[in-house]
């Protein structure tokens, strides 16, 4: 069996991705979801919508488990609001309403900006270059 190639140079950026950079892809597959779901939603392909809503709660499901949350208030919090994030999408999937997807789409692509900016300094930092 041939590989696809592009399959093939994903999986190979997963394997050799930092901690940092899979957290941005995760968040990066959940805004994806969500806009996806969203155009679902507005073109009344509700079926379409509830299997984009559900793969961007898989996501936040997983970046829930990834948490340390006995490292501090912090990832608490982060647990606490990725719950309701989930509710959210629940609700909005529920419902077949696009509000609650455009908020956590919302409040993701902010976590999203603050990540990648914390991963872009850690790594500055890691070459020296801060």
């Amino acid at each position: 069996m041939i590989s696809n190639p592009i399959q093939t140079y994903q999986e190979s950026q997963l394997e050799t991705a930092s901690q940092g950079k899979l957290l941005l892809m995760l968040y990066d597959g959940a805004i994806r979801f969500l806009t996806q779901a969203h155009q679902a939603l507005e073109n009344r392909k509700f079926q379409d919508a509830h299997n984009y809503i559900l793969r961007a709660e898989d996501i936040i499901t997983e970046l829930m488990a990834s948490l340390k949350l006995d490292a501090g208030e912090v990832a608490v919090n982060l647990f606490r609001l990725y719950e309701y994030f989930n509710w959210r999408l629940i609700q909005s999937n529920i419902k077949r309403d696009p509000k609650g997807v455009l908020e956590v789409q919302a409040r993701l692509r902010e976590l999203r900006e603050a990540w990648g900016e914390a991963v872009k300094n850690i790594g500055a930092q890691r070459s020296g270059a801060a």
